[in-house]
């Protein structure tokens, strides 16, 4: 054998041997993610079909309600810190995530009446409700159609609608390919998290990678999950298009009709620019407060102890938990 035959054939069995075990490690965290998905979290019947919803904690509940590419876990992962505060979190995974149903019509409107039936499943009367990015659609239309349900409203980095706010697009031809190719297969976006990491995090999470580079080592942890767990991106699909849709271009609200206490929190860096919604709930809704940060990104890196301190402060000053919530 020629020795130039030699090294290519020697080259293809170390391409076939790379990709093997490439596969083999894609298998491994695919198969580990649908494990992790399937425990901690039960199933209720609403009108609109299945919803699942995980809980963590003991105390005074809150509906915490997840952002694009979440699901109950992703919920349960970003409240943790009110667990800690003496807080029960409820967790559901909204209209095709994971194990919820996704109806012919899953407007933010049904999301909401959605929430109320879990409520009532529950057995509980009134909560105060937490909605990020995405999520924060629903929790508003909950407080506007269901005020004798919620008693506070936390809108955090809201990809709600604010006037003049743009639509929200990808920035770069590559984000672009991200969503429109990795959001539908698991291997293309495990692929991403293994080779774009940073454009992974400028696209999906609305943040500036160098934040993360120079964060503290929990906080890049933290932001490290969020992503990693939107795996099995293609139980989470229906939901990330959905989204897509609602707050790519949302629609105006009236957020005149809350009456339930309100906070907006965003940072002034968020790609998503999330401060002008926030700003245009805090300007409408009566007496609602805005809290913002001039930096952070759109999963408010290096605040995430800062931000639940604030809704946690928030929730006690409105009587909400005093006997069996924590100070921080």
């Amino acid at each position: 054998m020629r020795r130039r035959d030699a090294i290519l054939l020697g080259a293809g069995a170390l391409a076939t041997l790379a990709t093997a075990a490439g596969w083999s490690v894609f298998d491994f965290d695919v198969r580990r993610a649908r494990t992790r998905i399937r425990s901690g979290s039960r199933i209720v019947q609403s009108r609109f079909g299945a919803m699942e919803y995980g809980v963590a904690g003991e105390g005074p509940p809150v509906l915490m309600v997840h952002g694009t590419g979440g699901g109950f876990d992703q919920g349960l992962a970003f409240a943790s810190r009110l667990v800690g505060l003496g807080w029960r979190i409820i967790a559901p995974s909204r209209f095709g995530y994971l194990r919820s149903a996704y109806p012919d019509d899953p407007s933010s409107e049904n999301q909401a009446a959605a929430f109320v039936d879990l409520l009532d499943e529950l057995g509980i009367d009134r909560v105060p409700i937490i909605g990020g990015s995405a999520g924060a659609l629903p929790a508003i239309q909950f407080a506007i159609r269901h005020p004798d349900r919620c008693s506070a409203l936390a809108a955090v980095v809201p990809a709600a609608y604010a006037p003049g706010r743009p639509k929200v697009v990808p920035p770069t031809p590559f984000a672009a390919a991200i969503i429109e190719h990795a959001l539908r297969s698991d291997f293309l976006f495990w692929l991403g998290l293994r080779t774009a990491e940073d454009a992974m995090i400028r696209a999906l999470l609305a943040t500036d990678p160098k934040l993360v580079h120079h964060a503290a080592t929990t906080e890049k942890a933290r932001v490290h999950s969020i992503l990693a767990n939107i795996l099995p991106v293609s139980e989470r699909t229906n939901g990330l298009l959905n989204d897509a849709r609602l707050a790519g271009d949302p629609t105006p609200m009236a957020l005149e009709k809350i009456i339930a206490p309100t906070i907006a929190i965003s940072l002034e860096d968020d790609h998503f620019e999330t401060l002008a919604a926030a700003r245009h709930i805090a300007n409408i809704v009566p007496n609602a407060q805005l809290v913002s940060f001039p930096t952070g990104g759109h999963v408010w890196v290096g605040h995430d102890e800062d931000v639940f301190a604030t809704l946690h402060a928030f929730f006690v000053a409105n009587g909400f938990g005093r006997d069996a919530a924590a100070s921080p």
